[in-house]
């Protein structure tokens, strides 16, 4: 593992800004050869995350809204992290509700499963995070029809 003082930037695509952490080149020193995924700590609080690449050369991480709200983070504001590779970068946590849903289709789940792990990543995490349980079984259900219908799951057909 290995230690750091971060600050919180704007940043990420052109296409999405969103907040990010610049990984000292330390820090990527430190990690194995090869890491593409590692684990973020912060005080009490993990979160895996991949490594991007920055324009130029170097690695970013890019913190969603929902996290930095979690760990009270604002832009310009330096914190302590630690990080570490992840042991299980191809692990994806489906929430129950796109579990089920891909179970009742077939279809579906013969489209999911050539998908990349971050678009699987995406589409579980947009479950996940909404807050009742209606939501997440609509969204489910969203994803998956238009994953059967032969659609991409996050763009309406």
């Amino acid at each position: 593992m290995y230690a750091f003082r971060a600050l919180l930037e704007p940043g990420g695509p052109s296409f999405m800004p969103t907040q990010i952490v610049r990984v000292p080149a330390q820090a990527l020193a430190a990690l194995p050869p090869g890491t593409k995924r590692v684990v973020l700590h912060v005080g009490q609080h993990h979160e895996r995350l991949g490594l991007l690449p920055l324009p130029g050369g170097g690695y970013y991480l890019m913190l969603r809204k929902t996290l930095c709200a979690v760990l009270n983070l604002h832009i310009g504001q330096a914190f302590d992290v630690q990080l570490a590779t992840d042991p299980d970068p191809n692990r994806i946590d489906l929430p129950g509700e796109l579990a089920e849903a891909l179970a009742a289709w077939p279809e579906a789940e013969t489209a999911y499963q050539p998908l990349n792990n971050a678009m699987k990543r995406a589409m579980a995490r947009h479950v996940a995070e909404a807050k009742s349980a209606d939501v997440r079984a609509r969204r489910a259900v969203q994803l998956v029809e238009r994953l059967a219908r032969g659609g991409h799951p996050f763009r309406g057909s």
